[in-house]
């Protein structure tokens, strides 16, 4: 008796570990690491300051810390051919990698690396967010397709959680004062998470369960509690000085809470092995008469499939040359190719607002700690300025995925006018930079915070809806490629040249020139007004192009554009009903 219920708990924590529900607590973990290029502005004056850099080389390595975090191509294509387990194997090695040797070169324990080399060193590390995303969120979607929207915005909810996250764990380990071990955390502990979950994320066949979205929420809560318990300790250690095991209680309390996901993925899967068991007895009553009416195992499979072993012999436009096809487009919701998806006036008017948005936003959060120094605040308060984008991206990410969810599935709502909404809110923390008043710089950091965590959710579930999941590893890695550019643009070429041109008018005010100081810095309110001026044109431009996407597609969204996917889980369920259980597993395999 003993050993049947210890061979009973085995089975089940096998059920736990295989099972849907178990890899997306797996995931919550990965991408609770995987915002590493969130941190950015803390580290960045230990950068400047070691290695001597002006702001427009500062603003240089942010384009290619950004270059990396959003090209994902290579990722994307990667992930087309080798499993889920090897692109994350992939992923924690570049991100170890790459920030290790940062922190080498900023602590001296190299010999001064050449710009190119930080460039490179910084690009290879946030890269590796991109194989962390393609396998951990792209098998979710998979895994929950009529969910899509919800379980973009939960994981993509985690990675704008991730840097207050790190920031708990590296004041418990590290202390307050010490950024450069900052860098060394972000380098081994993302890797140490993807190595140790690296089997446990992979597409597992769609299936149906009613209480699905509930349990979503069910995770949301977590979430939430977690996100309110950050912006609890951050407010704290802004006005109180924390002892190392204050620290250290903090920092279990947010390791404790992101473990609680894998309770509700326990209570699941019994749920699952419960009804389970009914269902076998039910099947067995019942489909009698229809396999005994079917010769032999392989007839049994060749009815479950429809097809009987037969082929038409017919080449369809799935077979043919993704060449041949590219202008041959399917309707809106299937499944383009790459070519077909890339050329496409969709794709491009995403392209256009990603570039505006995106690229306005991304420079907002790199130079967050600059403009907190220019403005006067004390280090202590411009780590709270990024806490908060951290905290109020995650809110920004959950809200897109859930409320726009909700909005698609009662009133037919097109994604992409939320799209336009969010855009429009981030012109309105721009310009709270560009003309600051006393405590406008924390109203900011919110606005640009949540408009920035909404937009990535809002992107991807567009581009999966529009253009299908068959090649969705590639086409939302390609959807997110204009983002590092107008980061390029906005933060280095617009930003930083008018930075140091406001820098150097001071250093002339008082008889200096550039050689005659070290680190060149602009104090005051002039310093990002006509910077952030532009952002925020930018920004609406952004939005005006977004809303011609929404015009374009209205009549998709008013359609039913989950129904191919629901057909095929209630599919499935009916074959799994039909079929016995020896066979039922050869299914499975």
């Amino acid at each position: 008796m003993t050993e049947s219920k210890g061979g009973e708990t085995m089975n089940f924590a096998v059920q736990v570990v295989k099972g849907r529900w178990f890899t997306v607590f797996a995931s919550f973990l990965i991408m609770s690491g995987a915002g590493a290029t969130y941190l950015f502005a803390i580290y960045t004056k230990e950068i400047k300051s070691s290695l001597g850099y002006d702001q427009s080389t500062l603003n240089l390595l942010g384009f290619f810390k950004d270059l990396g975090a959003n090209v994902g191509v290579f990722s994307g294509l990667i992930a087309e051919v080798i499993p889920t387990w090897a692109v994350l194997l992939i992923g924690s090695g570049m991100n170890f990698a790459g920030y290790f040797m940062v922190w080498l070169a900023v602590t001296y324990k190299i010999s001064r690396p050449k710009v190119w080399h930080m460039c490179l060193y910084i690009m290879i590390g946030a890269n590796s967010q991109n194989f962390a995303n393609t396998g951990a969120l792209v098998t979710c979607v998979k895994n929950f397709p009529e969910s899509r929207g919800i379980m973009l915005g939960l994981l993509k909810g985690f990675v704008g959680l991730s840097g207050a996250v790190m920031t708990q764990i590296y004041l418990a380990i590290y202390g307050n004062n010490d950024s450069k071990s900052l860098i060394l955390l972000i380098a081994w502990l993302p890797a140490a998470i993807s190595v140790v979950f690296v089997y446990t994320i992979r597409t597992l066949r769609v299936s149906r369960q009613p209480n699905e979205v509930k349990v979503f929420y069910h995770f949301l809560y977590v979430s939430i509690g977690l996100a309110l318990f950050l912006m609890a300790m951050i407010i704290l250690q802004k006005f109180i000085t924390f002892s190392k095991e204050a620290y250290a209680g903090s920092a279990t309390v947010v390791c404790a809470t992101l473990f609680l996901p894998l309770l509700i993925a326990v209570r699941e899967e019994y749920l699952i092995r419960t009804q389970t068991q009914i269902q076998t007895t039910t099947t067995f009553m019942s489909s009698d008469d229809i396999v005994g009416s079917i010769d032999n195992e392989k007839e049994l499979l060749d009815f479950v499939d429809g097809s009987n072993g037969k082929k038409t012999g017919k080449k369809t436009d799935k077979e043919r040359s993704c060449f041949l096809t590219i202008c041959n487009k399917p309707e809106r919701g299937e499944d383009y190719t790459i070519l077909q998806a890339l050329l496409s006036m969709d794709m491009g008017i995403l392209f256009l607002s990603t570039l505006c948005g995106l690229g306005s936003s991304l420079t907002a959060v790199d130079n967050l700690g600059q403009i907190g120094e220019s403005l006067g605040y004390p280090n202590k308060t411009i780590s709270s300025f990024v806490s908060l984008v951290s905290i109020w991206n995650y809110f920004g990410r959950v809200f897109a995925g859930f409320v726009s969810e909700a909005l698609l599935a009662k009133w037919k709502i097109p994604r992409p006018l939320m799209l336009t909404l969010v855009l429009m809110l981030a012109c309105v923390g721009h310009l709270l930079i560009a003309f600051p008043i006393p405590g406008s710089v924390y109203i900011a950091s919110v606005i640009i915070g949540f408009s920035f965590g909404a937009q990535l959710p809002l992107l991807f579930a567009i581009i999966s809806e529009l253009f299908g999941l068959k090649y969705y590893s590639t086409l939302f890695n390609c959807g997110q490629l204009a983002s590092p550019l107008g980061s390029y643009i906005l933060n280095v070429k617009v930003t930083g040249m008018l930075y140091d041109k406001a820098a150097l008018k001071e250093l002339a005010k008082k008889g200096l020139k550039r050689s005659d100081v070290k680190e060149l810095t602009c104090l005051g309110s002039h310093c990002y007004r006509l910077s952030f001026i532009v952002l925020a044109c930018v920004t609406f431009f952004g939005a005006l192009v977004s809303f011609i996407l929404v015009v374009r597609t209205r009549e998709f969204y008013k359609g039913d554009i989950y129904k191919k996917f629901r057909e095929q889980a209630e599919a499935a369920d009916k074959e799994k009903a039909l079929v016995p259980v020896n066979t039922n597993n050869k299914l499975n395999n």
